[in-house]
């Protein structure tokens, strides 16, 4: 019988080949539910060491333990010490709740896979496009202040409101985009987006690395680099896309 810190299999060689480095927290936690929910690790048994799965996904023991703390706040692993200690999979992990929010409303059994990747494939198109045409026009100085004030708002925005900030600052970067049958395009994705949001946890270090890419996106805009601005808001988009097919899928 294998040892189940050390699985074995296609599937374990595509759950921990090396995650892309732009999201590296983002796409490590996907990685290690996805371990969960396809029942590579089952409930009770071990990951592999932080060691081996930092050296595997090619992130550092640092990633791995921050991914590893929001799963178990989030009800799915549990860190037992000693001897015979290390990560495990819950016995019961979350199945039909917002996993670590606290919250009891269910998730909507009847969403597929399509639904989501319909979602997210949309926002693909608008938002980095939204992004560039931003980038490419010449802005006021009102535009201008008001774009840096809703990063501004976001950035000092707590749990509770992070969502709503977040939004905020996405859809006035569609409103700068100058295009106006753009923008209920945006407003209604941006709605299905959130719909999905509200049923997974807001993690710490997620927040922080948003925080981070918002700014790139942002200072993109500003100083009219439309080419970094889309590939900016592409790789933001890429993180919340891991956690959220990570979580729901």
């Amino acid at each position: 019988m294998s040892d189940p810190r050390e699985p074995v299999g296609a599937v374990d060689d595509v759950l921990f080949r090396p995650v892309r480095s732009g999201n590296a927290f983002e796409d490590t936690v996907q990685r290690l539910l996805q371990t969960v929910r396809l029942g590579v690790v089952a409930p009770g048994e071990s990951l592999p060491p932080e060691r081996d799965l930092a050296a595997r996904l090619g992130v550092s023991r640092d990633t791995v333990r921050d991914a590893i703390r929001a799963l178990s706040d989030a009800g799915y692993l549990v860190a037992r010490r000693g001897r015979y200690g290390g990560t495990f999979v819950s016995d019961e992990p979350p199945t039909g709740l917002h996993p670590g929010s606290g919250s009891t409303l269910p998730s909507d059994p009847s969403r597929s896979a399509a639904e989501i990747d319909d979602v997210l494939g949309l926002r693909d198109i608008l938002e980095p496009g939204a992004a560039r045409a931003a980038a490419a026009r010449t802005l006021s100085a009102t535009d201008r202040e008001l774009l840096w004030s809703k990063l501004l708002e976001t950035a000092a925005s707590g749990v509770d409101d992070y969502r709503r900030t977040d939004s905020r600052l996405h859809l006035a970067i569609g409103e700068l985009a100058g295009i106006p049958s753009l923008l209920p395009l945006l407003v209604e994705n941006r709605s299905r987006v959130t719909a999905l949001l509200d049923e997974i946890p807001l993690l710490e270090r997620n927040i922080r690395h948003s925080n981070e890419q918002h700014e790139l996106v942002v200072t993109a805009i500003l100083r009219g680099d439309p080419d970094a601005a889309e590939r900016a808001m592409a790789e933001h988009l890429s993180g919340s896309a891991a956690l959220l097919r990570g979580f729901l899928g």
